[in-house]
């Protein structure tokens, strides 16, 4: 076991049994509260709506719903690991808008649409570091920083797309009828989701890169007194959350078939809501996967 993951280990074992007789049982009814109660809640919405209104169980519907999701979704995914380290970012509204606006610009422009997809990904990544140069830099809270580059980031996708909606694409290419359409029935941007989900899930709790973002979580004077790069795993979490939001732009770019510079308002928001209620505190120091889609 590493020096970092033993500072996970300890700071966890601290934050369970700190309560003294308070933790038996704690573990179990945390499980109920966090993942089964968002579950519950979910199950009696879903009842509510669809007993008087039944067309809302139509599985056409619901794959409507569960698509509509998928956005912010991804944004969530990202952001788990940002407020599991304690830092947010506020920008990914802005970001999601300015690299749907990269896309759409380059494909109407004459760039192959699968060709575009990597630059709009590079793009999102770029900014999120961006945000954690700013952060470290400046040595100002991530919620500031990020809250300014919300605010330029969308003015810039808005001055790219002249402040209009980015049209005239070539609709019939693949990359739009497949990662715009279904697949087995099922929209392909929620598998797109799922694959993301499980893959960072790994990377959260089964690597050295997600033991050192729960370990700055739990105590960053600590960890950075055990030799955790704190600064380094700033950068790296922050960009994912940007990669995760630029993932969200490429897919909506195919759904949509157009670059709207004014979508993803409010969409920060929501995608801190949905870790929150997932289960991921903003004390930091631990995340859940298990509630971050239904909770959102």
């Amino acid at each position: 076991m590493t020096e970092t993951e033993r500072a996970v280990d300890d700071a966890e074992r601290a934050r369970e049994e700190g309560g003294g007789r308070r933790q038996f049982g704690a573990l179990p009814r945390r499980l109920v509260r966090d993942e089964l109660g968002v579950l519950v809640v979910l199950g009696l919405l879903i009842a509510g709506i669809g007993i008087p209104y039944p067309d809302f169980l139509d599985s056409d519907n619901l794959l409507t719903t569960a698509h509509n999701s998928v956005y912010i979704s991804l944004m969530a995914c990202g952001m788990v690991f940002a407020l599991a380290m304690r830092e947010v970012d506020l920008s990914v509204g802005g970001t999601y808008a300015m690299c749907l606006v990269v896309g759409a610009l380059l494909v109407r422009e004459g760039t192959a649409p699968w060709l575009a997809v990597p630059v709009v990904l590079v793009t999102g990544t770029v900014l999120g570091v961006f945000n954690a140069l700013v952060t470290t830099l400046l040595a100002l809270p991530s919620f500031i920083v990020t809250l300014g580059t919300l605010m330029l980031y969308r003015g810039v996708g808005l001055a790219l797309a002249d402040g209009k909606q980015i049209t005239d694409l070539p609709l019939d290419d693949s990359f739009f009828t497949l990662a715009g359409g279904d697949a087995a029935g099922v929209p392909f941007a929620l598998w797109v989701l799922l694959a993301v989900v499980v893959v960072l899930a790994v990377v959260l709790t089964r690597t050295p890169f997600g033991a050192r973002v729960r370990a700055i979580g739990s105590n960053p004077d600590a960890a950075e007194f055990s030799g955790i790069p704190v600064v380094r795993t700033r950068i790296q979490a922050l960009a994912l959350s940007g990669l995760t939001t630029a993932c969200a732009a490429a897919l909506a770019l195919a759904f949509y078939g157009a670059g709207d510079p004014t979508l993803g308002q409010g969409y920060e928001l929501q995608a801190i809501a949905a870790c929150i209620i997932g289960g991921t505190p903003l004390a930091g120091g631990r995340a859940r996967w298990s509630g971050r889609w239904p909770a959102r």
